[in-house]
């Protein structure tokens, strides 16, 4: 199927097609500037057609169980008829730049049904846990009639930053019995999540499950307040054995009440926009800065004091960016 122009694609993006929110998202995550273009034109002709869908971020340590739990949690919210996109973000290396992208493996029922669409991507090595273009992605699921849309990331601890300022309301994964090594990684994570949601109580003695849910909530005592007015919850269950999953739905319909009520999602929308434009700053200036084909030799010209330590990168940085936008 071609889509010739932005009004056929995105008339087909707001009929539902996936092919077309497919092909959407890949033109918003190709490196070719063409591509870029045509991604950003069209999803503004879709602006008004989003911003409907709640927002959620899963997160976890690996193992945690993600990719089991949003199969679960999926299935359940299609079971109330609702319309899920999962956006998977799977690590990429940094010398190949290969990445599995095994996530629609491990979510074989949802990837199946006609109400779920299941985007895995690398993440090309950006960091924050989300991709380059998560938030494109997002908007472009809005606009073809999702209702909640799951963003997966990579899951590596305190990086887990950005996906924070795209999405709405973060859940985030723990199992029982981790001990003290990962408190450090918990600890920024829990400063950010709304649930935190004890995954796996099957395997685990209720004891230990029990223990570990008791040290979490003696951990969150100390974390300051969120400035939604949402006071965090812990929840236990199975993502695997479906325990506990109506329960967080009901949390997060609970949060969405709470932030509507008290004007925060409103505010919280507008500052994800906000955010947006510092990175789409950094990003044009930066590639208008490698795009001049003097950079190189100026850099090439640096290099022996910068081997000498004569000079410092932050100092050639600083001097290319003083001789090419002397108006900055």
């Amino acid at each position: 199927m071609n889509f010739t122009s932005i009004p056929d694609i995105s008339a087909e993006i707001r009929a539902g097609n996936l092919t077309a929110l497919s092909r959407a998202i890949t033109y918003a995550e190709s490196k070719k500037e063409e591509h870029q273009l045509f991604a950003q034109k069209l999803i503004h002709e879709l602006m008004p057609y989003t911003g409907k869908a709640k927002r959620i971020a899963i997160t976890g340590v690996p193992g945690a169980g993600k990719s089991t739990f949003i199969e679960s949690f999926g299935m359940f919210l299609i079971r109330q008829n609702l319309k899920v996109a999962v956006l998977a973000v799977d690590p990429s290396s940094s010398l190949s730049g290969g990445s599995i992208l095994g996530d629609k493996t491990r979510m074989e029922d949802l990837s199946k049904s006609d109400q779920a669409f299941i985007r895995p991507t690398a993440t090309g090595g950006s960091l924050g846990g989300i991709t380059a273009r998560t938030y494109e992605a997002v908007l472009l699921c809005e606009a073809a009639g999702f209702d909640v849309i799951l963003v997966e990331t990579v899951g590596v601890g305190q990086s887990e930053t950005l996906v924070h300022y795209i999405t709405d309301f973060f859940l985030f994964l723990q199992v029982s019995g981790t001990g003290d090594d990962l408190q450090g990684i918990k600890r920024g994570i829990m400063e950010m999540a709304d649930v935190i949601f004890l995954n796996k109580t099957d395997l685990y003695d209720p004891k230990i499950v029990q223990d570990t849910k008791m040290d979490m909530h003696r951990s969150l005592q100390f974390l300051p307040s969120k400035d939604s007015g949402w006071k965090r919850k812990i929840l236990k269950g199975s993502g695997f054995a479906n325990l506990g999953i109506d329960e967080v739905w009901d949390k997060i319909l609970e949060y969405y009440q709470l932030i509507q009520s008290n004007g925060y999602f409103e505010k919280m929308r507008q500052e994800q926009k906000l955010l947006r434009i510092d990175d789409y700053l950094e990003e044009l200036i930066l590639k208008k800065l490698k795009q001049k084909t003097v950079l190189q030799k100026e850099i090439e010209d640096n290099r022996e004091a910068l081997e000498k330590d004569e000079v410092t990168p932050f100092e050639i940085a600083q001097k290319l960016i003083e001789d090419n936008f002397p108006s900055l």
